[in-house]
């Protein structure tokens, strides 16, 4: 079935909303996947994965920061998933990369991460050069890099299978570097073998624009399911005020 951007927009904030993600935080969830979705890199296949998962964010603690000097900082992110913390991790490496040229926030314990690609793209569009890195799997491990540089519009995105064994240390782990002085896009995606370009990414997102998005009945179904919790918790909540009148 295919759907509106504004309409599934909406409803990804009810359902984060009704998970009990912050203000703020359950905006930034609906952004994160409607543009991975629409720029053509399976934003509704990532949530799809998060979903079973979706309530346990609140009962979890706050991400922290373990770690932290002038040109980096290492963030405990207590399994949770990047919908719900990844955000204010860009944003700490770009703070960092202003005043000293280059930083390196590392985020371990962090699933979902393929969702950083949002936030690496506002860094971009401000005028800061951004990218990320992470491994899933622990069999056959697959490296992914995400690169903007600065004040370009799209990122570009490779995958590649590696013949590395997964460190148990480093779990769920996501480097993000951000610089205010040198293009660090184009050295950290060589020998990758799937390649996404910048061009490729916005020629994604022409497409959804016109043709629209299509959602798998289930998924839709689910992510509606969620987000009525929001409905009924303003319903109680009206009466209750009501009552007290």
């Amino acid at each position: 079935m295919n759907i509106s951007m504004n309409e599934l927009k909406a409803t990804l904030r009810r359902c984060f909303e009704a998970s009990g993600y912050f203000v703020g935080n359950y905006e930034d969830a609906a952004n994160m996947v409607l543009w991975l979705e629409k720029h053509g890199l399976n934003g509704l296949k990532e949530l799809k994965q998060a979903l079973p998962y979706i309530y346990e964010d609140r009962d979890k603690p706050l991400s922290n920061v373990v770690y932290e000097d002038s040109t980096s900082a290492t963030i405990d992110a207590h399994d949770r998933s990047a919908l719900n913390c990844i955000a204010a991790a860009v944003d700490l490496a770009h703070a960092k990369a202003l005043e000293s040229g280059i930083a390196t926030v590392t985020v371990h314990n962090c699933h979902n991460r393929m969702f950083v690609l949002k936030a690496l793209t506002d860094r971009g569009r401000s005028g800061i050069s951004a990218a990320a890195y992470w491994q899933n799997g622990s069999k056959k491990v697959t490296e992914h890099t995400a690169a903007i540089g600065s004040g370009q519009r799209y990122p570009s995105y490779s995958e590649g299978t590696t013949n590395l064994t997964t460190n148990g240390n480093d779990k769920q782990a996501l480097t993000i570097i951000c610089s205010s002085r040198v293009d660090i896009t184009s050295s950290l995606q060589n020998n990758k073998s799937s390649f996404i370009s910048s061009q490729q990414i916005e020629k994604n997102k022409e497409h959804t624009v016109e043709y629209g998005i299509k959602i798998e009945p289930e998924i839709w179904a689910e992510v509606n399911n969620i987000a009525a919790g929001v409905l009924v918790e303003n319903t109680e909540a009206s009466k209750k005020d009501a009552g007290g009148r």
